[in-house]
């Protein structure tokens, strides 16, 4: 499916070019509580390679795929076939660690398994079920997960260890959509059933929140720009029950009152968000049919492109391309190209470094930072 590039500057409307489509994951099927058998429209969940020539994928069909993207097709070979469904996953910044979780045996049982890339041994890491969300801290030492029921806990990932939590959220015990470590590893960001919060990891206790409770929240990730100073989410200040986030605020992280003017142009709720890891380039995806691509300072929207019900959303490591799954769509991963005028403008004189994502069921990115040299051997299931 191409994408119709619609740009906001005065050079007018374009297209932007699908240089790629990926295809080879299998439509799967799930059983209704009447017992009635649906198809799982929900497209893989993506993650690039820290050289941008690689991809990740998981999906319902119970497979882990790994892409070569130079000649556009999968590597066969290192196929995973599991037992289970993985849900989300998560790459270690040092590429050392590939995290997953997926739904075992029950729909409150999750096994969250932490795969060493090179060795492929595996931690298992237990004590936690309905596991929403993941995060692996930038030192790659730190493994966080939040829950269906309100809770986020830390683990080592050397020693499997529980370290911090479990934290109970004030959205407790609606689920924990997102959490996401701070880049020095010392807070830890939640967004629970239309609450941010920030935690203190060591002396594990609330620092601040921000938020009321009601509307629906879908799992969207949030972001701590550089050094810290703050956190990028999608967010609804009210509190009705048909309230949703279709505008995107930077939080100051020490008192999280907003900062600047927000980044307003969606007209449904915001499900999907990529930041580049310099905090200059921010895309997100909507319920509203378009994918937006914004200048980070100055928030202004540089482009939108119509994708009818985008899923998964990553910039790759570079920023110079787009990749997008959908909705409607269980077998299909869909890579653009970012026009080159518009890194000019938004990244002037400098590489674009990588793109740091993270997510839940519908949006299971991660900072994809995989070897692209040696040795991978996926054991997840």
């Amino acid at each position: 499916m191409d994408m119709a590039f619609i740009s906001t500057q005065s050079t007018g409307t374009r297209k932007m070019i699908v240089g790629m489509t990926l295809v080879g994951h299998e439509r799967s099927f799930y059983n209704t509580p009447d017992g009635k058998r649906r198809e799982n429209g929900q497209g893989p969940t993506i993650a690039y390679f820290p050289d941008g020539q690689k991809m990740l994928s998981i999906s319902g069909d119970k497979t882990t795929r790994l892409w070569d993207l130079q000649a556009g097709t999968e590597i066969e070979e290192a196929r995973v076939v599991g037992e289970q469904e993985v849900d989300v996953v998560a790459v270690s910044s040092d590429g050392r660690w590939v995290v997953t979780a997926g739904i075992l045996g029950g729909v409150h049982v999750t096994q969250v398994k932490a795969n060493e890339v090179k060795t492929g041994s595996v931690k298992i890491f237990e004590g936690h079920s309905g596991i929403a969300c993941i995060d692996i801290s930038m030192d790659s030492k730190l493994l966080t997960s939040g829950s269906w029921n309100g809770i986020a806990r830390i683990w080592s990932l050397d020693t499997g260890e529980l370290v911090a939590g479990p934290f109970h959220s004030v959205g407790f015990p609606g689920t924990v959509d997102a959490v996401r470590f701070s880049q020095d590893s010392r807070k830890l960001a939640v967004m629970s059933q239309s609450y941010l919060e920030v935690w203190d990891i060591q002396a594990q206790k609330l620092d601040n929140k921000v938020g009321k409770r009601g509307g629906w929240s879908p799992s969207v990730p949030v972001f701590w720009t550089t050094k810290d100073r703050t956190i990028v989410a999608a967010f609804c200040f009210t509190d009705g029950d048909d309230d949703h986030a279709t505008t995107i605020y930077e939080f100051d992280s020490s008192t999280l009152e907003t900062v600047g003017t927000s980044f307003e142009g969606h007209t449904h709720h915001v499900i999907g968000l990529a930041l580049s890891n310099d905090s200059t380039l921010l895309a997100s995806a909507s319920f509203d049919s378009t994918i937006k691509l914004w200048a980070f300072e100055s928030r202004q929207l540089i482009a939108s492109f119509d994708v009818t019900a985008a899923r998964c959303l990553v910039l790759s490591p570079d920023s110079r391309k787009l990749a997008y799954t959908t909705h409607y769509d269980s077998r299909k991963i869909h890579i653009c190209d970012v026009p080159s005028d518009i890194l000019t403008n938004v990244l002037p004189g400098q590489e674009a470094l990588a793109t740091s994502v993270c997510t839940h069921p519908c949006l299971s990115i991660s900072r994809a930072l995989i070897p692209s040299t040696g040795t991978c051997k996926f054991t997840y299931w």
